[in-house]
């Protein structure tokens, strides 16, 4: 008797579209997959190809786009540092490989170990260095960025930087083991610890979260923290950058904003903003660019809260971006950002 031939993608059952997929993959392939399903399921799958007959090649395709399809729309994948590491060890990796691997995920970025070093902010990593031999801190030195290890240097107890300077003055050339062995060091007894320790604050990440709601929705959390945990409410609050908290920029940093920023939407962000505000980006434009913009705020006319809620959190956004690029700079009010003329 002759086999059928399989036309029509529709009429396919479940198993047989699974059968075909299989007969598809090819040996190698379906032979892992066959792996991990029990005796009635390849009992099954084994009955049906063997009476499938002819696929044509039209119905194979569509069947892969149909599996395409599925994976990228209806089955969402969460990819997190845990389910990662829990992947690599049901893939029988060394303990040790895994740690090395997620070491590298974890840490800060970089691709070798002195790149990683020079992300690592300079009070932690002067608190490791300082418990280990000073010749072991001045290869660091040697190796990592001069202005990140001017500032580690001074973070350190007068009498030992001194020590690290003199060992750093008689250095030569290190040998290769030795530069290992002090990698392999800080790999494991620094940048491993500093990885699993590395926990962004929980109050920094609900400020950032709140700076990006509705400030009716902000304000109404903002509200029942403060009856709850006040004390955190107000950490949340000082962390928090609104479009007020423009006022702490410098004239310079202004000026970088207004060459940047949208100017419709600046328009709309200072319509709804207090007139210090206003005064402060006014002050540092032309007088012909300031007459403008104040007439196209005259002729909006009455604004949606929403839009310029909207508005304001868009620029907001920028001066952090900005900030992050370091081309502003915001006062955060204490010493530092004091100007010496």
């Amino acid at each position: 008797m002759a086999l059928r031939v399989r036309e029509d993608y529709r009429t396919l059952s479940g198993p047989e579209k699974a059968a075909i997929f299989m007969l598809a993959l090819g040996e190698e392939h379906s032979s892992k997959i066959f792996e991990h399903m029990d005796d009635e399921e390849i009992m099954e799958l084994s009955q049906i190809m063997s009476g499938l007959g002819k696929v044509p090649s039209h119905v194979v395709e569509r069947l892969f786009v149909d599996f395409a399809e599925q994976m990228t729309s209806t089955n969402a994948l969460i990819g997190t540092q845990d389910s990662t590491e829990r992947l690599l060890m049901k893939a029988g990796m060394s303990q040790d490989k895994i740690n090395s691997i997620m070491e590298e995920i974890r840490g800060p970025a970089g691709r070798t170990m002195w790149e990683k070093l020079g992300n690592v902010n300079e009070e932690t990593l002067a608190t490791f260095l300082q418990k280990e031999y000073p010749q072991t801190v001045a290869l660091v030195m040697s190796k990592i960025q001069t202005d990140h290890a001017a500032r580690v240097l001074a973070l350190l107890p007068e009498g030992f930087a001194l020590e690290v300077i003199q060992r750093l003055l008689r250095m030569e050339s290190v040998q290769k083991e030795i530069v290992e062995e002090v990698e392999k060091t800080l790999r494991q007894e620094f940048m491993t610890n500093l990885a699993r320790t590395q926990r962004r604050d929980s109050h920094e990440l609900i400020a950032e979260i709140f700076n990006n709601m509705e400030r009716s929705v902000e304000a109404k959390f903002m509200g029942e923290l403060d009856k709850v945990t006040p004390e955190s409410a107000e950490r949340i609050r000082s962390l928090m950058f609104t479009f007020e908290d423009l006022q702490k920029l410098d004239p310079a940093s202004i000026q970088t904003v207004i060459r940047a920023v949208d100017k419709d939407k600046l328009t709309l962000a200072l319509k709804g903003s207090t007139d210090t505000v206003k005064d402060l980006f006014f002050s540092n434009m032309s007088e012909r660019a300031g007459k403008i913009m104040k007439e196209d705020m005259e002729a909006m006319g009455p604004v949606r809260l929403k839009e310029v809620e909207e508005a304001q959190q868009y620029v907001v956004n920028l001066v952090k971006d900005l900030e992050g690029r370091g081309e502003v700079t915001i006062s955060t009010g204490d010493g530092d950002d004091e100007l010496i003329y």
